[in-house]
């Protein structure tokens, strides 16, 4: 006993520091349920991996050709174009088609959904003759919309090196009703017209999000532009120099920043400056759109890298937008880094959803999160207002009555996050939440260098002389599964991604969501980067109830932004939006789809606001069975 005491107080030191590395092993590990818990919760679901039909003929590259001062870290600046959207883009009324982002060839492809039944259409890649697109420009995103107004989907795709395209469907280039899609159906126009010819001489801008919102009220959807790096040669390899990497580490503001266009009778417009100059050079890669505050004018929150990311109050009026940042209230109880408006994380991915059942919009926040790495959290910003008349008090004040719920709720930690959404897979009235995940696939493991990037004073960091290597081979948390995330029997959310067939371990960058054959049941199209793109049926057999809502105007254009709310017999709430493009690269369909659970009979109570096209609020309540419904919103909500 004595020698035992003498050993110990001669290595107290020793036992101490071995006793808080395992402490602290413990403490910032990622929480994992047991196999038995999953299992459990894994039953409710059902998916089905299928492979989508892409064109042929294309060598594929395995990394972009950037500027020479970015050579030794090639790997990083090609971590993003895999996007991926799901749609009704033939008009034969089924969200079954795609339009894919790749960066392996650097194309843009439009392709059926793989369950599809008929006789579809040939994969093709869009054509954006006679614009010019040459090998220093990048696409990186799609977004489908009616952005001529003629009832048919049309395309906007944002790019690297260059200003976004707008590839618009006419009647007289379409062969015909139902699916008879071809490259021919599209015409490429500039959203930023110039006077570029045969030789592209507009900015070059260096976008990585966009949303579709009417952002000024007056009954037209308008189109949100996210840029990441500024307007410099990144793609260009006969470049050295001339680019830059972001300043901060917590507040980086020399980036792309946003860009605002307005619809008009003419086209569309870029609008002047309207977001706060502390947000207007930041480096974007998300965004979404959301009325939160029922005044009929979407709110919209900016992921930004690097710190910087905001929530910002809409103001507008008709032609003149106008937004302000509305920040978490003064509590010392609160970390900086769960405060809205504060916290110096990535801002990677975003979604609004009802996440607490109380029939108000929350959100969603992707970051990075790898234990021993960089060990940040995702953000689950929960309302704590009543409803939508003290938001909007709140917002009037500056305020944002958000508080993050992230840890209790079980959804704070997933790894190097991208893309996020929310959707009812089961129809349990209980949103489920499925994140893309994963950076940089290869052999050689980058993660010490990149911590001790994240050490560096933020005077050298802008100069990408002082980054770590990152080229073909590296590898920063590439073999990090995508998540699903569901909740349990206690109220937390468990990742159930493996035991469902969803968590390979690839890097992902988009989702989209959408039920491809009207069964009520939402299907996932997953976007990976430098690897094929997946399409998940969903099998699920024991599925719910459900309400989904085709909303369009008289022209047959989807309405977005229009608000559903669905109230059941006991009370309870269910909200959805007409979504037009938030997140990161993945884009859902744009119909609403609510979950009411297995004991949902009968008609039910259906709220509906939107504004018409005069940019007139409107509001209405039907009563509708479970299933699919057309409604024509116009002056009057009716059923198609």
């Amino acid at each position: 006993m004595v020698k035992a005491t003498g050993w110990l107080r001669k290595n107290t030191a020793g036992v101490v520091a071995v006793a808080l590395m395992l402490g602290s092993y413990y403490v910032v590990r990622i929480p994992e349920p047991s196999n038995e818990e999953a299992a459990e919760v894994a039953e409710r679901f059902s998916f089905e991996a299928m492979a989508i039909a892409m064109p042929s003929g294309y060598e594929k590259k395995e990394v972009r050709s950037v500027n020479k001062a970015y050579k030794d870290i090639e790997a990083w600046i090609s971590s993003v174009g895999a996007g991926i959207a799901m749609n009704d883009l033939d008009g034969d009324g089924f969200a079954n088609d795609l339009c894919i982002t790749d960066p392996r060839t650097d194309q843009v492809v439009v392709t059926p959904t793989p369950n599809r039944e008929d006789e579809a259409y040939e994969p093709f890649f869009l054509d954006p003759d006679p614009l010019p697109i040459t090998h220093t420009m990048a696409p990186m995103g799609c977004v489908p919309g009616d952005f001529n107004g003629n009832g048919r989907m049309d395309l906007l795709v944002y790019y690297w090196g260059r200003t976004p395209i707008l590839y618009l469907t006419e009647e007289d280039r379409l062969t015909g009703d139902g699916p008879a899609l071809t490259a021919d159906s599209f015409r490429a126009v500039e959203l930023l017209p110039s006077t570029s010819g045969s030789r592209y001489t507009g900015p070059t801008w260096h976008s990585n999000a966009a949303v579709v919102a009417d952002f000024d009220g007056d009954g037209h959807p308008d189109i949100f532009i996210g840029n990441y790096f500024p307007d410099s040669p990144v793609l260009d390899p006969s470049r050295d120099g001339g680019v830059e990497m972001n300043a901060s580490m917590s507040r980086a503001r020399n980036g792309g920043g946003g860009k605002l266009f307005l619809w008009t009778e003419d086209g569309y417009v870029k609008s002047e400056p309207a977001l706060p100059e502390r947000l207007s050079n930041g480096w974007t890669l998300a965004a979404a759109a959301a009325d939160l505050d029922g005044d009929g004018l979407p709110e919209l929150f900016l992921g930004h890298d690097f710190g910087t990311s905001a929530l910002l109050h809409n103001r507008s009026t008709p032609g003149n937008p106008r937004f302000v940042e509305v920040t978490s209230a003064e509590d010392g109880t609160v970390p900086k880094s769960k405060k809205l408006g504060h916290t110096s994380f990535k801002g990677m991915g975003v979604d609004f959803a009802d996440m607490n059942g109380d029939g108000l919009f929350d959100f969603l926040i992707s970051n990075i999160t790898t234990s021993f790495g960089i060990q940040e959290s995702n953000h689950v910003f929960v309302g704590t207002a009543a409803d939508q008349a003290e938001i909007r008090g709140k917002f009037l004040e500056g305020t944002a009555p958000y508080r993050d719920r992230s840890t209790s709720m079980g959804l704070a930690w997933a790894g190097w996050g991208w893309d996020i959404k929310a959707a009812d897979f089961d129809n349990s009235g209980v949103p489920e939440v499925v994140q893309a995940v994963g950076f940089v696939k290869g052999k050689t493991n980058r993660w010490p260098q990149l911590q001790e990037l994240a050490a560096s004073n933020d005077s050298l960091i802008s100069n990408p002389l002082w980054w770590p290597n990152v080229k073909v081979g590296d590898d920063i948390a590439g073999n990090q599964p995508m998540r699903l995330f569901a909740r349990a029997g206690d109220g937390k959310y468990i990742d159930i991604a493996r035991e469902v067939g969803v968590g390979v371990p690839t890097p992902t960058r988009g989702i989209a969501t959408g039920d491809s054959t009207g069964d009520g049941r939402l299907d996932m199209a997953v976007a990976r980067q430098w690897a094929d793109p997946v399409f998940y049926r969903n099998t699920t057999e024991t599925s719910g109830e459900f309400i989904g809502l085709k909303l369009h105007n008289e022209a047959g254009s989807p309405v977005i932004g229009a608000r559903v709310r669905v109230t059941l017999p006991d009370g309870t709430p269910r909200v959805a939006q007409l979504d037009g493009g938030s997140g990161h690269s993945g884009k859902r369909s744009t119909e609403i789809h609510l979950g009411l659970g297995r004991k949902a009979t009968g008609t039910l109570p259906v709220h509906i606001t939107w504004r018409d096209q005069e940019g007139r609020p409107r509001e209405q309540q039907l009563r509708l069975s479970p299933g699919w419904h057309r409604i024509v919103l116009g002056s009057q909500a009716k059923e198609d």
